[in-house]
């Protein structure tokens, strides 16, 4: 696909120190590698405690965030590079700070008629006294992304009832939890790009895991997930699920590319759809769903990789302050 993009200086903001850094680092070099076959000049930088000083040296014309989780997901990043006066990719510094907090994006969505699980944050002391809703239900940490520490407490689980103190689990981890009633059913996600013509939704993909449920490993382990995409379910499901993730990447004020992620329970139908949450700085690496949904609409890698680095130079130019949160 021919791009009207002019050539730039970019800087790849990769790696960092958050439990996904591995991921982030192949997102990062993956994203450098397609801006480099485009023709643009590429800087990758291992983010560090002195990143601002690198960015600064390297006086790049924007900056691809392939960071993921903190502090690249949720707004001090954003925070630093508004300051700087920098372009940069996906959503700016408010939406990043409400998108990552689970509790903060259901006050932001379900308001407006987007369906999300019920639930209430947890003292992880608590558990161990007695469940904080029947079983089964969820237990995952408020503001971490890629599932990471997600656990599903069942009547027959080893954790023990109530949870044993000594358990593995992301009680170990974390003060607090968002607790969530367990939705049977399927799994699919939904990739939302903006364009000159405003956000579009990709394609929706389903993602059936033989064991366990679509954890951190799951998500980025070859072969423990198989994508159909696009999914087999039913269109008004589907088109549902383009609704809700284009809704939630307008409410969020995301920028550049979103993905949102559902539960279904098919036997309830249209009533069985859920949004579990919406992710600003989707994984960029091979297994990652946003290419695999940019293919349906033909659009390869470095196709999708300039029209995120485009969006981020509209924006910036559209924003009097330089922020990257703009007021379309």
């Amino acid at each position: 696909m021919a791009s009207n993009l002019p050539k730039l200086h970019v800087a790849v903001l990769m790696g960092g120190w958050a439990n996904e850094r591995p991921v982030s680092l192949m997102s990062g070099n993956g994203v450098a590698d397609a801006l480099e076959s485009r023709g643009h000049k590429v800087t990758r930088i291992d983010m560090d405690r002195k990143v601002a000083q690198r960015i600064a040296e390297v006086a790049p014309d924007v900056v691809f965030n392939a960071l993921h989780g903190v502090p690249g997901e949720d707004g001090t990043v954003q925070g630093m590079l508004d300051l700087m006066g920098v372009p940069y990719t996906h959503s700016g510094l408010a939406t990043s700070v409400i998108a990552i907090d689970k509790e903060l994006t259901k006050q932001a969505l379900v308001p407006h008629g987007v369906p999300m699980p019920g639930g209430r944050i947890v003292q992880c002391v608590d558990l161990f006294d007695r469940d904080p809703l029947p079983r089964p239900y969820v237990l995952k940490p408020v503001n971490e992304g890629s599932s990471v520490g997600v656990a599903i407490v069942t009547d027959d689980s080893n954790y023990g009832n109530p949870i044993a103190r000594d358990a593995k689990g992301p009680w170990q981890d974390f003060k607090q939890l968002l607790a969530e009633p367990f939705i049977k059913g399927r799994e699919l996600t939904t990739a939302v790009l903006d364009g000159p013509e405003g956000p579009r939704a990709l394609g929706v993909t389903e993602l059936v895991i033989e064991t366990g449920f679509y954890d951190f490993d799951h998500k980025y382990t070859d072969g423990m997930t198989t994508h159909i995409c696009p999914a087999q379910i039913p269109e008004n499901i589907a088109a549902l699920c383009r609704e809700y993730a284009v809704k939630a990447h307008k409410l969020l004020g995301c920028h550049g590319v979103s993905r949102t992620d559902f539960r279904w329970d098919d036997e309830l139908g249209e009533d069985g759809l859920f949004v579990l949450e919406t992710n600003t700085q989707p994984g960029m690496t091979p297994l990652s769903l946003v290419p695999e949904q940019a293919r349906l609409i033909d659009m390869d890698y470095a196709d999708i990789v300039e029209a995120i680095v485009a969006e981020a130079m509209r924006v910036h130019a559209d924003t009097p302050s330089g922020g990257g949160d703009g007021d379309d």
